[in-house]
């Protein structure tokens, strides 16, 4: 039987895995590997078999519990069995329900932590989510729908706010925000495929977002992050929002 490692491959580029991630990738009988992965990644790995188990919003994707089993089988065929997720394993990346699969069919694994988009987006926009005196707290959170939740009040406790995989519910992310006290003026970043060669960035505010002034920007196919808090306020503009192309400003 194999060992099986969960491996985070960072926020997109393929130079941002840990050392430890590369090195287990190179040495891999088999990888199994999310939808959003850059195909360099897989450079890494050229001798091993590549087998896609990504899930897509919207898109025809890979049960979870089917992935547990090839996951599995995998361990008994191989020596060196690599499940590569996107960010880091242990945020959103469903690792608990991997982990708990190998555990009752006696496999060994190990994780190895990878960069989640967060700090990746941070980096890029050149603002920390904490600031002095700004922003002491952080929440990464995923946008709940349920009618009687109390999650959003929760989440806006924080002083910076990040949402994974919110790009089709960012008006009503933002009007649920503005709803229980945000004001209206509050800066928002939406980081689109961070550290990829199609990474940009939208800045504008709460009130902008929660009319929908974001989403034919957005780009369904790339994976985005919506990060909300006073951290972000210098790059935030009155006005029609801004479009920051690595760097370059341009009207949206």
């Amino acid at each position: 039987m194999g060992k099986v490692y969960l491996i985070g491959a960072g926020p997109g580029a393929a130079d941002l895995i840990t050392v430890r991630g590369m090195r287990l990738l190179e040495q891999s009988d088999v990888v199994l590997h999310d939808a959003l992965i850059e195909p360099a990644m897989l450079d890494y790995a050229p001798q091993a078999k590549k087998i896609a188990v990504g899930k897509r919003c919207g898109q025809r994707s890979t049960a979870q519990h089917f992935i547990n089993k090839q996951i599995a089988d995998a361990a008994l065929e191989h020596g060196v069995v690599v499940r590569l997720k996107g960010g880091d394993p242990m945020l959103f990346g469903r690792a608990d329900e991997e982990i708990r699969a190998l555990d009752a069919a006696g496999i060994v694994f190990e994780v190895v932590p990878g960069i989640t988009a967060a700090l990746a987006s941070a980096a890029f926009l050149q603002r920390s989510l904490t600031l002095r005196g700004v922003a002491r707290s952080v929440a990464l959170a995923t946008h709940s729908r349920a009618a009687d939740s109390d999650e959003i009040r929760e989440h806006a406790q924080a002083d910076s706010l990040v949402f994974y995989m919110g790009r089709d519910s960012a008006p009503e992310i933002a009007q649920q925000l503005l709803d229980v006290g945000r004001p209206g003026s509050m800066p928002v970043a939406i980081v689109e495929a961070c550290s990829t060669p199609r990474e940009r960035s939208l800045t504008l505010t709460l009130a902008q977002m929660a009319l929908g002034e974001a989403q034919e920007w957005l780009d369904p196919a790339q994976p985005s992050l919506l990060m909300i808090g006073e951290a972000f306020r210098e790059r935030a503009v009155a006005g029609k929002p801004t479009v920051y192309l690595k760097g370059m400003q341009a009207a949206a």
